[in-house]
C-alpha cells in the first residue's frame, strides 16, 4: 500500500488486516524510481492500494500535484511491470473531482470529466497515464467523492467545522455555505476498497459514493445538536473558492453491482465518532 501513513491509508490498514490480508506500506519515494523499483521487487506483492497523493486542493504548489500524483504513479506502475514480478491486481484512487461542475443530477462514470482545478487535472492526467498500463496489469480506477473521519487533517473543511466545536470556539469562519457534497464515512471507503480489490473486475473507472449528499448548513446543524454547543458562522470571502462545485452526487450502481449492497454509515454517525474521538 502506498499513503500506509495518510489519512485512508491507516483506516485501510485496520479494515485489510481484519479481513486477512498482510499489509505492507510502500517506504520509497515515488519518484526515488531505483528505491522504488527495489522495494517493489522485494515485496512482490499480489495486489497494491495506491494511496499516496497530494489530496488537498488549496496545496500551494501546482507543479507538485503533477509530480506526485502523475509522475508518482508512473513510476509505481513501472515498477509493478518489472521482470520476475507476478501481475499484481492495482487499484489506484483517483477522484470526483474530475467531473467538474456537470449539469447533471446525479454523476454516474459516463458523464464526461471537467476538472476546474489542478488538483482535479492531476487526477484526470493521471487516469489517462493509468489507462496505458491496462493491457500489462488487471486495475481498477476509483473515484471516491468527499468522505470524512477521524485522522483527517483539519485544513479539510468537516474536521474543521468539528474541531472548532470540540473546542466549543465561540465563532468558526467558512465559504460558501450554500454547497451540497457526500460526505462517506472513511471506514467504510476502506471496506469499498478492499471488497473493489478482492473482485476480479479490471480495466474499470468507479465511482466510490453513496449517492446521498447534505448541504454545510445541515453539516453545522448535525454538529450543533450533537455537541449542544452553538457556534456563530462567520462567512469568509478569502474562503470562497473560485469555480466552486455547489453540487456532487453520483451515482453508486456500478459500485455496487461489484462488490454489492455497500453503504455508509449516516453523516450523523461519523459526526458523533468524531467529536467523541480522543484528540
Amino acid at each position: 500500500m502506498t499513503g500506509a501513513d495518510g489519512f485512508t491509508g491507516r483506516h485501510f490498514a485496520v479494515e485489510a488486516a481484519s479481513s486477512g490480508h498482510d499489509v505492507i506500506a510502500l517506504k520509497a519515494n515515488l519518484n526515488d524510481i531505483a528505491s522504488l523499483n527495489q522495494e517493489v521487487l522485494s515485496i512482490a506483492p499480489d495486489a497494491v492500494l495506491h494511496l499516496a497523493a497530494i489530496s488537498f486542493v488549496g496545496h500551494g504548489n501546482d507543479e507538485e500535484f503533477y509530480r506526485v500524483n502523475v509522475i508518482g504513479t508512473m513510476n509505481l506502475l513501472n515498477a509493478l511491470v518489472q521482470p520476475g514480478l507476478k501481475k499484481a491486481r492495482v487499484l489506484v484512487a483517483s477522484s470526483a473531482n474530475v467531473y467538474g461542475t456537470p449539469d447533471v443530477e446525479l454523476i454516474d462514470e459516463s458523464v464526461s470529466p471537467a476538472p476546474i482545478n489542478h488538483y482535479a487535472a492531476s487526477k484526470l492526467a493521471m487516469e489517462f497515464m493509468v489507462k496505458t498500463f491496462f493491457n500489462k496489469l488487471p486495475i481498477i480506477i476509483t473515484r471516491p467523492f468527499n468522505y470524512t473521519g477521524v485522522g483527517q487533517h483539519e485544513s479539510f473543511l468537516i474536521p474543521k467545522i468539528v474541531e472548532h466545536f470540540r473546542q466549543r470556539s465561540p465563532f468558526i469562519e467558512l465559504g460558501n455555505l450554500d454547497v451540497w457534497r457526500e460526505f462517506s464515512d472513511v471506514r467504510a471507503v476502506a471496506q469499498a476498497y478492499r471488497l473493489l480489490i478482492e473482485d476480479s473486475s479490471v480495466d474499470l473507472t468507479v465511482n466510490v459514493c453513496t449517492g446521498h449528499t447534505h448541504s454545510l448548513r445541515e453539516v453545522l446543524t448535525m454538529t450543533e445538536e450533537i455537541s449542544g454547543h452553538k457556534i456563530e458562522v462567520r462567512v469568509n470571502p478569502a474562503f470562497m473558492r473560485e469555480n466552486e462545485v455547489k453540487s456532487l452526487r453520483g451515482d453508486a450502481t456500478r459500485l455496487r453491482s461489484l462488490i454489492g449492497e455497500w453503504d455508509s454509515p449516516l453523516l450523523k454517525e461519523t459526526l458523533r465518532w468524531m467529536l467523541t474521538a480522543k484528540a
